[in-house]
This record gives structure tokens, sequence and C-alpha cells, in this order.
């Protein structure tokens, strides 16, 4: 079961910014500055959390993973926003080949 996860980052150095910020396109949709939504697999997640720990300063950055339940659930509906839509156009995704 995939479930929606909310991926903030705030990363202390621009050289390693660009890089979560790279490997954050390869797991979800950028959402806002510095947030990410990401549907994964129990699977992906920690390949996500591996990737990310191989790039950041564990003592001057800080990812926060919020996990807000089942895709095909509560996930899809519990995020609100105003303004500007969440939605990515299609051009946005794409695929992480692991």
């Amino acid at each position: 079961m995939r479930n929606r996860y909310i991926v903030c980052y705030d990363i202390a150095d621009p050289k390693r910014w660009r890089q979560v910020y790279r490997v954050m396109r390869g797991f979800g949709d950028a959402v806002q500055y510095s947030v990410f939504r990401c549907d994964l697999s129990p699977t992906e997640r920690v390949l996500l959390l591996m990737a990310l720990g191989d790039v950041i300063n564990q003592r001057e950055d800080r990812v926060m993973l919020v996990d807000v339940g089942p895709v095909d659930g509560r996930g899809k509906a519990c995020i609100e926003a105003l303004g500007k839509p969440l939605e990515p156009s299609p051009s946005e995704r794409i695929a992480v080949i692991v």
C-alpha cells in the first residue's frame, strides 16, 4: 500500500540543497519551496531516506517526513491549499529507476 507523505527540508548549504532537490524530484512532486508531496510504498520510503541520508549533513540540515495516510484514503483528501493548484503538470513528473 502506498502512503502519501509531505516532505519538507531545511538545508544549510546551497550545493546540498540542489542535491536534495534533485533527489526529491525522483520521488515526488514539488508543491512549495522545499516541500514535496510523495506517494511512496514502504520500500520507496526507505530508498528515499537512504538517498537523502547520503546527501545531507546530519549536524546542519533537517528533513521532515509527515505521513498523511494511504493514497487511496485520507491521504488524498487531507491536504488543503489556497491559491495556485497543487497538481503538477504531467511534464514535471519523472520516473525513479532503481
